[in-house]
């Protein structure tokens, strides 16, 4: 079997060195650490900004540790920063597509309180550098064509025909190898709800990241992890792994890989963070809860749930069963006439039906608001 080595160095600065012992106020402003006692999300903020409600749950306002920020999970300034990018001009825009086109829409959903109460925050992802010696074994494959003849009939000719065919194979041989490497700004989630937070945001253009500074998070909230680095390294490693393959796969002058195993052992572990861009809002329920609304700081993409009002369907519903009802009502009074003026008694049975079907009508709201969320 070959052997592929790859050995490739490079000297970066430990983050250890640059973060893990920094003081809180290299940040470039005076902060306040706060803590949600309903999440128990931790944030640092700005002297500057008023105590605030959480930006993540909207359900009570912030409790400030201001003499006990080591309490606090990362008090560090991040190595990386990615900027928010999409314009405050088509925000209106955006908002105003999540809220249309809702039935019977709760009246606390509207463009203007989801505007007002948007809070731009700063999410945390680990970022890891990390050494990495392995040996490694795979098997590589390579494209290549085969052209073959097929024979046919040929109606319009009356005879039979060769045809060229062109068929892509691929030829998969065994590598082995070393592999000396050191990769750098490794991304893990550093929070729990990671997952669900940024399942519709969709990605973030990593490319587009800048050394921190702190204009880029001044006036803004920054929330720590509450995911340690241990929990984070389980989901790096794969990441680091996938690379490892792809390199292999060049150095092996491949066009795929299959396959790929390693022992590896991985040294100088350099955790650091990058901020990632979402703005927050809320709009209450029918049990006035708030309810979540993310936007991507990059895209303006919205996620939330867009919830349509049970209690405006049913108020809808109410309303239009007692008009039935008065129609039935009135209907027996144009019956009971027909006593005196038969000709009635065909108005009073017309009637009668027309209630019927504005009763059963008064489904339609409430079936409306079920089916809308329930899809949700």
């Amino acid at each position: 079997m070959n052997s592929t080595e790859i050995s490739i160095e490079s000297g970066k600065p430990s983050k250890e060195e640059d973060t893990l012992n920094t003081p809180v106020n290299t940040w470039g402003f005076e902060m306040t650490g706060m803590v949600c006692e309903h999440c128990d999300w931790s944030y640092l903020i700005p002297t500057s900004i008023p105590i605030p409600i959480c930006p993540h749950c909207f359900r009570t306002t912030l409790t400030p540790l201001t003499d006990q920020l080591e309490q606090l999970p990362y008090v560090h300034p991040p190595e990386l920063v990615l900027p928010f990018t999409f314009p405050d001009s088509k925000l209106e825009t955006v908002i105003q597509s999540f809220v249309k086109g809702i039935p019977f829409a709760l009246e606390d959903m509207t463009l203007k309180n989801l505007k007002n109460r948007l809070k731009r925050l700063y999410l945390p992802m680990w970022l890891v550098d990390i050494d990495v010696e392995a040996s490694w074994k795979a098997e590589t494959g390579f494209n290549y064509q085969v052209v073959s003849h097929v024979e046919h009939y040929e109606q319009n000719r009356g005879g039979w025909g060769s045809k060229e065919v062109s068929e892509s194979r691929v030829r998969w041989e065994p590598r082995l190898g070393s592999l000396t490497r050191k990769y750098q700004n490794i991304v893990a989630p550093a929070l729990e709800e990671h997952v669900n937070l940024t399942k519709y945001l969709r990605e973030f253009d990593l490319s587009t990241s800048v050394g921190y500074h702190s204009e880029e998070v001044n006036n803004t909230f920054i929330c720590l992890p509450n995911r340690t680095s241990e929990d984070a390294w389980n989901e790096a490693k794969p990441v680091i792994q996938a690379a490892a393959a792809e390199e292999c796969r060049q150095a092996a002058g491949a066009d795929q890989i299959r396959q790929f195993s390693w022992e590896a052992e991985f040294k100088n572990q350099s955790w650091s963070l990058l901020l990632i861009p979402v703005l927050t809002t809320y709009y209450q329920d029918d049990n006035k809860q708030a309810e979540l609304v993310l936007l991507h700081g990059q895209t303006g993409r919205v996620s939330g749930k867009r919830q349509a009002s049970m209690n405006r369907a049913k108020k809808t519903a109410l309303g239009v069963l007692l008009a039935s009802v008065l129609f039935f009502l009135f209907s027996i009074l144009i019956a009971s006439a027909s006593l005196f003026f038969p000709a009635l008694l065909a108005i009073g049975m017309l009637g009668f039906v027309i209630s019927l079907i504005v009763g059963l009508g008064a489904v339609v709201p409430i079936a409306t608001v079920w089916w809308f969320n329930r899809n949700q």
